[in-house]
């Protein structure tokens, strides 16, 4: 018999078994940006069952927070048990544990019921408001840490639990040795807060040290980082993740969350824990929509004409993309075969570096631009392009910096910031006219293969009309 399948990212869960569950336990933020807001999403998107044990009840705004109100703890006390003795908790996460009391009584019910814990030891809102008592660390770091299968500190954070200044990598990994100490089997010391080209996290663990590096995101949608990443690596220990596998998950989650937060607000924006969904939900759609584009290609009588020598190739990417593995392009690109245009092979992702690069590249500055098409080079074609309105612009590989040259896939990037910048605007139709041993190209940028494809065909009309009439 078939089994009901539901796929989450690279993950398949069979739904007639136990699915996993991670508690949340925290302090609710008005504005959705953080707390359990932010871990319920971080827990769906990840393919675990959440369930809540609310803490406190913050009046927050992505400005400041106005208010709190913390829950009896007779309340808290209930949350917890009332979740464990039915449902089960496979691992759970702490975040804003606002007064001595409600840690210690957090303590004593992860005593009771044996859960793995995430400790995310929250102590000032983004916005600068404290969301832990002074009084209130002493409790954490005697009572709490020591129960932790993982800590997760940022760098202010572990100041205060360390007792010391982090200013560098190897403070940030003294520090993380010295909170081990404290007792809990594993502590990441954050590296959001330290300057750097790079945000590197270091993991303390078994007496090994394990670095997790992502390009820093100049950003201001941060809020509720903390949050998400230990609801991220709450969910993978609640699947059964080893430590390490767990926290490596839980960084390249949190940098696409970031990567792609949401906008809103005057303050910081929150991160968008939904991002890696919306990717993978989408694979299938824009897969289909560049073999429609190709069929729309192989059944044009002309587009044949507008094929390079090297080839063409049409592709498309998934919202959120990042890596040439998230666009659909053509294996082998589409080649001439006689007088038709012919793909040597079905769509895949992955399927053109070329255009994928065109695409991650402009996606920087213009979101809609997911999709691109290349096409020999031809003024007739720059010029019904420019008729119809497309902003055209170039780059000129001979004047590519020796730098860019020697480094592998460095060439496109610059010719399209090259480009922007020669035409003052982002480009629908970038070109170049070749350089020794490259063929000159155009690549033409727009929000859909389809159109993109369709568009190409009325050139190619155009272009075989207007040779016909000479």
């Amino acid at each position: 018999m078939i089994k009901s399948l539901t796929e989450v990212g690279d993950m398949w869960i069979n739904v007639k078994e136990k699915i996993p569950v991670a508690m949340t336990i925290a302090g609710s933020d008005s504005g959705g940006g953080a707390g359990i807001e932010a871990d319920l999403k971080t827990f769906a998107a990840l393919g675990v069952h959440g369930t809540v044990v609310l803490t406190s009840i913050t009046a927050q705004n992505t400005t400041a927070v106005i208010g709190v109100q913390d829950v009896a703890l007779e309340i808290i006390e209930k949350q917890i048990d009332a979740v464990a003795e039915d449902i089960g908790v496979d691992a759970a996460k702490t975040g804003m544990l606002h007064t001595s009391e409600i840690i210690e009584v957090v303590a004593k019910k992860v005593k009771e019921h044996k859960f793995p814990l995430v400790v995310d030891p929250v102590m000032i809102a983004k916005s600068g408001a404290p969301l832990l008592k002074p009084e209130a660390v002493k409790t954490l770091i005697e009572v709490l840490i020591p129960l932790a299968e993982v800590v997760t500190p940022n760098v202010h954070e572990a100041e205060a639990l360390a007792g010391m200044r982090i200013k560098d990598l190897e403070s940030q990994k003294k520090a993380a040795k010295k909170i081990a100490e404290l007792g809990p089997r594993a502590v990441v010391v954050k590296g959001g807060h330290i300057e750097g080209e790079y945000s590197i996290d270091i993991l303390f663990y078994d007496d090994n040290y394990y670095f997790f590096k992502a390009l820093r995101i100049s950003t201001k949608t941060t809020h509720g980082t903390g949050c998400g990443f230990s609801a991220a690596i709450a969910a993978e220990l609640a699947k059964g993740s080893d430590v390490v596998t767990a926290v490596e998950n839980a960084k390249k989650f949190i940098t696409l969350a970031i990567k792609y937060g949401i906008p809103v607000g005057r303050g910081h924006g929150p991160i968008n824990p939904l991002a890696i969904l919306y990717k993978e939900s989408e694979k299938y759609n824009v897969w289909r929509e560049v073999q429609d584009a190709v069929k729309i290609i192989e059944e044009s009588r002309y587009v044949f004409k507008l094929i390079p020598e090297v080839g063409m190739n049409i592709a498309a990417a998934v919202p959120y993309a990042d890596s040439v593995e998230d666009i659909v392009g053509i294996p082998g690109r589409i080649r001439r075969a006689g007088k038709r245009a012919l793909a040597a092979h079905p769509p895949e992702y992955g399927g053109s570096s070329h255009l994928a690069r065109y695409i991650l590249s402009i996606l920087n500055h213009d979101h809609s631009k997911r999709a691109a098409i290349n096409i020999k080079f031809d003024e007739k074609a720059l010029k019904r392009l420019k008729a119809k309105g497309f902003k055209v612009s170039y780059y000129d590989r001979r004047l590519e910096p020796p730098e860019v040259k020697e480094k592998e896939g460095a060439t496109i990037p610059w010719g399209v910031q090259q480009a922007i910048e020669n035409l003052g605007n982002i480009p629908d139709v970038i070109y170049h006219r070749g350089d020794w041993g490259k063929e000159p190209m155009i690549v033409i940028l727009g929000k859909d293969a389809r159109l993109l494809a369709k568009l190409v065909v009325e050139l190619a009309e155009e272009l075989a009309n207007e040779e016909a009439t000479i």
